[in-house]
C-alpha cells in the first residue's frame, strides 16, 4: 500500500458557503451587510463549518443572519464564482419556507437590517449585490429551479 502524500500547494480550495431563498408574499428575505465599509445585499448566507450538513448550515445561517427559522423546501443549485480579488467561492443554494421569527435575536456581525424585497426591487439594486451569485440564484429560483432535498446529502 501506497503511503498517502500531501497535497500539492496550489490545490484549488474555494470556500464553501450556503443560501437560502425565502418568499414570502411576493417578497424575498435579504439582509444588508457591511463589507469592507460598503452596504451589499444579500441573501441569508454563509459558511459551511466543519462537521456541519449543507442542510445544517442553511438553516443556521438564515437564524443567525435574519433571526427566521425556516424549513428547507428545496434544492436550488450549486454555484462557481471567482471574485476579483482572486478568492473562490462555491455557493450550494435551497428554497426555504419561513416559520418563525425571533425579532430578540442578535443578528451576525455585519448585519445592519434585515429586508424584504420584490425581485424588482432586487433588479433596481444589483449595483449593491455582494456578487452576481446573488441575482443568479434568485433567477434560477424564479425561473423554475427546484430540486428535491434528497438531492443533497451528507456522509458525516
Amino acid at each position: 500500500m501506497k503511503p498517502p502524500t500531501a497535497a500539492p500547494v496550489d490545490v484549488f480550495r474555494p470556500d464553501v458557503t450556503v443560501a437560502t431563498v425565502v418568499p414570502r408574499d411576493g417578497r424575498l428575505l435579504f439582509v444588508e451587510e457591511r463589507v469592507r465599509g460598503a452596504l451589499v445585499l444579500n441573501q441569508p448566507a454563509g459558511h459551511l463549518d466543519a462537521g456541519e450538513s449543507l442542510v445544517e448550515a442553511a438553516l443556521r445561517e438564515t437564524r443567525e443572519e435574519t433571526g427566521w427559522e425556516v424549513r428547507l423546501s428545496h434544492f436550488i443549485g450549486l454555484y462557481r464564482w471567482d471574485a476579483p480579488d482572486g478568492s473562490a467561492f462555491i455557493r450550494v443554494a435551497f428554497a426555504a419556507e419561513p416559520l418563525r421569527h425571533d425579532a430578540g435575536l442578535p443578528l451576525d456581525h455585519g448585519i445592519e437590517r434585515v429586508l424584504w424585497l420584490t425581485p424588482g426591487e432586487l433588479r433596481e439594486a444589483t449595483p449593491r449585490l455582494r456578487s452576481p451569485l446573488v441575482a443568479g440564484v434568485v433567477d434560477d429560483w424564479l425561473g423554475g429551479a427546484r430540486l428535491p432535498l434528497s438531492a443533497v446529502r451528507s456522509f458525516l
